[in-house]
């Protein structure tokens, strides 16, 4: 079987699957079973196990878990609640307001895990509700959350910033730093589409009565969790993994001293985040075991192949080049698409004479958007995954405008490199 008969037997069915109905991990574990059983036959079981074996053990994935186990002690806790209160007090009438809360939080949690997976299963637990309930626009409710947290690959520190810097010989500081301009860009599309948007007035605030100085006061326990992620990672003290279990903890602080935490809540917290991450983690690990079978087919490097030795001008070349993660990582793992496309690409980009840093925070931008696409992102699976108040279509509507804000951003940055390339020269 040629890959392109694969491919489009392997798109097919998965979308069949998913539009009917089905489970997004029930739709993933059987397409993975007709795939092995085309490809390989019954021996390519053993395969399957040791792909989910690895896959479900890998310690980034922990990142996962511990962050919704955190949102999920923060939202039964009501911090998350005490602050969406206490930011409304503050900002006052403002129109859509907590569309702009999400928004940063969203960033905030971003940089504090770099996954966008963790954020979007976290605040799709902890804030999507909180919006829900005020009479929020779903769609636009899930869309920023989906904008912020696919900002978490981009801002420092950035998991994928690593594994490409490392993968492409490119300084790691510099790709890390390159991030925090277009970060803050895409956030302002983000917040200028909020506003652009014909917003309804959100329903009665449920904010606390009084001055703003006993709002900013209630905030301030929350602050205590960013340090104990994002702070520990600055100081060099804790990895990614690290911090997100001391963000757990700095959590339970937090509930402790609002006087919620109990025995009861841990339960339920640790039961509805076990569930939810189990969820994610097959999801994960089927996607994964996906994106090697897309390999073994030639799927992957087929359409690598084919697109790379058109011989085309630079600009030609490099619309191309980013055309291929934006169309794949809509369906396979980002991680997995690196490994193969990076040796490739290497040379294409140094005889192009494309700047590295710049080129590569492009590419890292262009995974991201792919993960977000529909209808196979995994950012999309994440947030579907950890709320049972939006359907599939719910979720694949909030995810196209912001896909035309993240191009709309990559167009800037393509056109104006000095956003990518100006905080990295200034460390070189």
């Amino acid at each position: 079987m040629s890959w392109a008969v694969f491919l489009i037997i392997a798109i097919g069915l998965l979308l069949t699957l998913l539009f009917s109905g089905t489970k997004i991990f029930v739709g993933f574990l059987a397409l993975n079973l007709v795939g092995v059983m085309l490809l390989i036959g019954p021996r390519g079981f053993g395969l399957f196990t040791n792909s989910m074996f690895e896959t479900a053990t890998s310690p980034t994935l922990m990142t996962v878990a511990l962050f919704v186990l955190m949102g999920e002690i923060l939202f039964r806790s009501g911090t998350v609640e005490v602050l969406f209160n206490s930011v409304d007090r503050l900002v006052g009438g403002l129109r859509g307001r907590l569309y702009v809360v999400t928004i940063a939080l969203s960033t905030v949690f971003g940089a504090l895990s770099g996954s966008a997976v963790a954020v979007a299963a976290m605040l799709g637990r902890s804030v999507l509700p909180q919006m829900q309930d005020r009479g929020y626009d779903p769609r636009l409710s899930a869309g920023t959350i989906l904008a912020g947290a696919s900002l978490a690959p981009i801002i420092p520190p950035s998991l994928l910033a690593i594994i490409v810097g490392s993968l492409a010989d490119v300084s790691i500081a510099g790709l890390l730093v390159a991030g925090i301009l277009p970060g803050l860009l895409f956030a302002a599309l983000t917040l200028g589409y909020v506003f652009l948007r014909d917003v309804p007035p959100p329903a009665p605030p449920q904010a606390e009565t009084g001055s703003a100085l006993r709002a900013v006061l209630k905030m301030t326990p929350f602050l205590l969790v960013i340090f104990a992620v994002m702070g520990l990672i600055l100081l060099g003290i804790a990895t990614p993994s690290e911090s997100a279990a001391t963000g757990v903890v700095g959590a339970l602080i937090v509930a402790a001293i609002s006087g919620r935490l109990s025995l009861a809540l841990l339960r339920e917290a640790i039961g509805s985040a076990v569930i939810t991450a189990g969820v994610i983690l097959i999801i994960i690990c089927s996607a994964k075991l996906f994106s090697q079978l897309l390999s073994f087919a030639g799927a992957t490097r087929g359409l690598v192949s084919m697109m790379s030795d058109l011989g085309l001008g630079p600009d030609m070349t490099f619309l191309l080049m980013m055309l291929i993660p934006f169309v794949l990582c809509m369906f396979i793992d980002q991680i997995a698409f690196m490994l193969l496309a990076i040796p490739i690409y290497q040379p294409i980009v140094a005889a192009m004479g494309f700047d590295p840093i710049w080129f590569w925070t492009l590419f890292m931008i262009n995974l991201t958007v792919g993960s977000l696409t529909p209808p196979f992102g995994y950012t999309l699976f994440a947030l579907k995954g950890a709320s049972d108040r939006l359907s599939t279509g719910q979720v694949f509507g909030a995810a196209w405008p912001v896909v035309a804000i993240f191009v709309t951003g990559m167009v800037v940055l393509w056109a104006v490199p000095g956003l990518v390339t100006t905080i990295p020269g200034l460390i070189r």
